[in-house]
């Protein structure tokens, strides 16, 4: 990459695909952005980049890159695939630009207890990383999956399709409410009508919730 197609970059701002970050500080939370870029569809991240979108660039670049590496190979699992470039902004500054590419086994997760093997996974929404609910973490999960996923069209079925013609948006709790079911019930159905591509889950840091999806009306 060149310093023409950065600057092309930063200008489209940050978003769904692009992340900006001064520096390489705390490497451990950098990696939020990581997975998240990995579980959506990949994404630039940029560091020595300010908020505002100038190039400050790093002084010390390999040092930073050294330890982001690092830290991607530690903190991240499944593995994650990218490549780096160091772009020239300035005499003696460059910029680290990490090319994420998107996850080939989902969800991928940040690692914080190595012991239990315990983490979280993050995806994009708009410029944010949104930490993945369990029911994101299932769709991501079986959403490449070449098996096809169907249900039968029921009672409960019914309910949830006559009340998203009129609301638009449902949670799980709600849905658990009205189809008088369980709350893991709720989520399950919820989940497999997304993976059937009946319905679509939109992230959401207050709480993820489902539309209808478009193309399937």
């Amino acid at each position: 990459m060149e310093l023409r197609e950065l600057k092309k970059l930063v200008a489209q701002g940050e978003g769904l695909t692009v992340e900006f970050k001064r520096k390489a500080a705390h490497p451990d939370k950098i990696m939020r952005e990581v997975v998240a870029f990995a579980n959506t569809v990949g994404g630039f991240l940029l560091i020595g980049v300010d908020d505002d979108g100038s190039l400050p660039g790093l002084k010390y670049p390999d040092e930073d890159a050294f330890v982001l590496k690092n830290a991607i190979a530690k903190y991240c699992q499944p593995a994650v695939e990218y490549e780096l470039k160091l772009v020239p902004v300035a005499p003696n500054r460059k910029v680290l630009v990490f090319h994420i590419k998107p996850g080939v086994k989902k969800p991928v997760f940040v690692i914080y207890n190595f012991r239990k093997r315990r983490g979280r996974a993050y995806v994009r929404v708009a410029d944010r990383s949104v930490q993945a609910s369990r029911e994101m973490r299932q769709i991501l999960k079986w959403a490449d999956s070449p098996q096809q996923v169907g249900f039968t069209y029921g009672e409960r079925e019914r309910i949830l399709l006559k009340y998203l013609a009129q609301y638009e948006k449902i949670n799980v709790a709600t849905f658990a409410q009205l189809a008088d079911t369980s709350y893991q019930e709720a989520s399950q159905l919820l989940v497999r009508l997304t993976l059937a591509h009946v319905l679509q889950i939109i992230p959401d840091e207050a709480g993820d919730y489902f539309i209808r999806k478009p193309e399937a009306w």
